[in-house]
């Protein structure tokens, strides 16, 4: 009888044994600090076909001669942009790149809130994107400071940074040495979302419009024609 009772209590042994691994390992789970992403990626990128990225559900092919399948600093790099959920904020020097031109116009499809900033006199060279993106309804501002607003950086859902040398034009994707860091460190997104908002506000046009407006000219006075 009493050798019953030892295999039993073994038995629970065992078993409170193995539940308690089981839940260390839980908890040592759930308090293990969360590897933040980041990336690195590098320019000049091989060109390779995007219709895969933004089409991944059509049953067509691509016959276009670029290499298909490939990935590449580039194709990571409008993948980074198209995972936006609910927010692009983009403030680059430089915009005329059309295929990160569709990237945004495909996320303003899906409903996602577009906000653009970028250089006043960069704005209007030929190729630039941002005539494209206005008349497609996005709210793209320029910068309207006396030196070149020289930034290159993009806030995905205020949580992932885009940022480093790279203008969005396609002489730097394809000709320049240039780079990119992609990052969730809050550490970094902070900064450039509040640099971000402090440009988005000083560069509103309706206090410039505010500003330039002539004022009302005084009213003539109508000489009296009372005989005294």
């Amino acid at each position: 009888m009493s050798g019953m009772w030892t295999v039993k209590v073994v038995g629970l042994g065992v078993v409170a044994l193995s539940l308690s691994v089981e839940l260390l390992g839980w908890l040592l789970h759930r308090l293990r600090p969360k590897r933040t992403r980041t990336e690195v990626l590098f320019f000049p990128s091989e060109m390779a076909c995007l219709e895969h990225i933004f089409a991944p559900s059509s049953p067509q092919s691509c016959c276009c001669p670029l290499p298909h399948g490939v990935e590449t600093s580039f194709t990571r790099l409008v993948r980074c942009i198209l995972s936006a959920s609910s927010s692009l904020d983009v403030c680059v020097f430089a915009f005329s790149n059309m295929d990160l031109c569709k990237a945004v116009l495909t996320l303003q499809c899906r409903g996602v809130t577009i906000r653009v900033l970028c250089d006043k006199d960069y704005a209007a060279i030929l190729g630039s994107q941002i005539g494209v993106l206005r008349r497609a309804g996005i709210c793209a501002r320029c910068d309207m400071g006396s030196v070149y607003m020289h930034h290159k950086f993009a806030v995905v859902d205020n949580r992932l940074l885009i940022t480093g040398s790279l203008n969005w034009t396609m002489t730097a994707v394809q000709s320049n040495k240039e780079n990119v860091i992609v990052t969730e460190d809050p550490n970094l997104v902070g900064p450039f979302l509040k640099e971000f908002q402090r440009l988005w506000l000083h560069s509103d046009p309706a206090q410039y419009f505010h500003l330039s407006d002539p004022k009302p000219a005084d009213k003539p006075t109508t000489p009296s024609t009372d005989k005294p």
